[in-house]
């Protein structure tokens, strides 16, 4: 058998799943839309006419929008040293554990500033 078939195989499943997603939701999705379904909605600010930069911009989507890629990236990094650990040796350990170290400043931080409240 070749060793390629089951990677085939999977690609064919996911495009299965996805173009059948694409036409359920097709079939089964609402088909009247009303104004406010269609209107931009961008980080809970009102979309303006003109376009026009007259008042100030919440900030608060963007800071979300980098503490998850923040701490998504510290996930990803530590997938492959939990995996290789026993090979690395006392090496891998200090460097998993300097960078764990590193990545807490700016999650203790995060945390005290009330980034991390979701309340507000």
């Amino acid at each position: 058998m070749n060793p390629y078939v089951p990677i085939l195989i999977m690609i064919a499943a996911a495009a299965l799943v996805a173009f059948g997603g694409l036409v359920a939701s097709a079939i089964l999705g609402p088909k009247q839309y009303n104004r406010v379904k269609v209107l931009n909605y961008e980080c809970g600010v009102e979309a303006t006419p003109d376009g026009g930069t007259a008042r100030r911009f919440p900030i608060k989507y963007f800071l979300t929008a980098m503490t998850f890629i923040i701490f998504d990236i510290e996930v990803i990094f530590l997938y492959p040293w939990a995996v290789s650990n026993d090979q690395l040796g006392l090496f891998g350990l200090i460097a998993m554990a300097t960078f764990v170290l590193l990545i807490t400043v700016p999650f203790i931080y995060e945390w005290r500033r009330g980034g991390l409240d979701w309340s507000e």
